[in-house]
């Protein structure tokens, strides 16, 4: 495990929610001077030291939003970018807004994080919705070769989240939401005979793998519930036949019998901690 990574690159991304607020701004009244110091000074801190949720002034944080509202799915090597917004307001205007992810049970204590996906931007871009609101925009790495390290890190992330008003207000949230991390799922299908006589035994075969975060391969998802459906000739949608339980192998086996051309296909609907994953469909000709 590469915890001690792990946790220098979040204390990094802890220290980058400084988001410094213009200088003539901090110039101009102690309150934003004071703010900027406070903010700086706890997300500086380890992560064994993080300030938990705190919030300075009228700032408000109205909506975060990670990867668009879909889940992260990671495969064996590929790495996957993933935009987080964070949408703020404050009276006197959005000066910076920021977020990463973490995984893990306490943010507040160094054993209870074991993983991260930090910026590489010190700020966001941020876009301005009003003369008070605004949509900053991050970006973060999934990498199954660096961050991604182990299929202990599949399932539920935390969201932490921050804004700075122009007046030098703040809000920090460690965990203002969750996302999604999941390992990517494969699933084939194969019907046979091709062509089937109309009547007889059509026999659907298939597997259902995913990602293996530990050995970079794909590997048995092992017992499963997958939806075998089809799609007469000309018809516009599948429709569910029946569901199908793979074996501790991941190897699916069912009969139907044949009624009329149509293509047979696997769905996969996911779980908390695996993809969705539909087969690509397979054609039968009955005659």
């Amino acid at each position: 495990m590469r915890i001690p990574a792990t946790a220098a690159a979040l204390s990094g991304a802890l220290a980058l929610t400084a988001l410094v607020v213009p200088a003539a701004q901090a110039a101009d009244a102690e309150g934003p001077a004071a703010a900027q110091a406070r903010v700086s000074s706890s997300a500086a801190s380890s992560p064994a030291t993080t300030a938990q949720d705190e919030t300075q002034g009228d700032t408000t944080i109205t909506n975060v939003t990670v990867n668009g509202g879909k889940d992260i799915v990671v495969g064996t090597s590929l790495k996957k970018t993933v935009t987080l917004t964070v949408t703020a307001t404050d009276p006197s205007g959005i000066y910076d807004g920021y977020a990463f992810l973490w995984h893990g049970t306490d943010m507040n204590t160094e054993s209870g994080v074991d993983g991260a996906m930090t910026p590489s931007s010190d700020h966001g871009t941020c876009t301005p919705v009003n003369a008070t609101t605004s949509t900053c925009s991050v970006t973060v790495v999934a990498d199954p070769n660096d961050n991604i390290y182990g299929n202990v890190l599949a399932g539920r992330w935390h969201v932490f989240a921050s804004a700075v008003g122009n007046d030098g207000d703040y809000t920090i949230h460690d965990s203002y939401k969750s996302g999604w991390v999941k390992r990517a799922a494969q699933l084939t299908t194969n019907a046979a005979p091709e062509p089937v006589t109309k009547g007889a035994t059509l026999t659907v075969t298939g597997a259902l793998t995913r990602a293996n975060w530990d050995t970079h391969t794909y590997r048995a998802y092992g017992v499963g519930s997958v939806q075998l459906q089809f799609r007469k000739q000309g018809a516009s949608s599948y429709t569910t036949v029946k569901t199908v339980t793979s074996d501790s192998s991941g190897n699916l086996k069912t009969t139907v019998q044949a009624a009329e051309d149509g293509t047979w296909r696997y769905v996969f609907a996911g779980t908390p901690t695996t993809s969705v994953a539909t087969a690509t469909g397979d054609y039968v000709d009955v005659k």
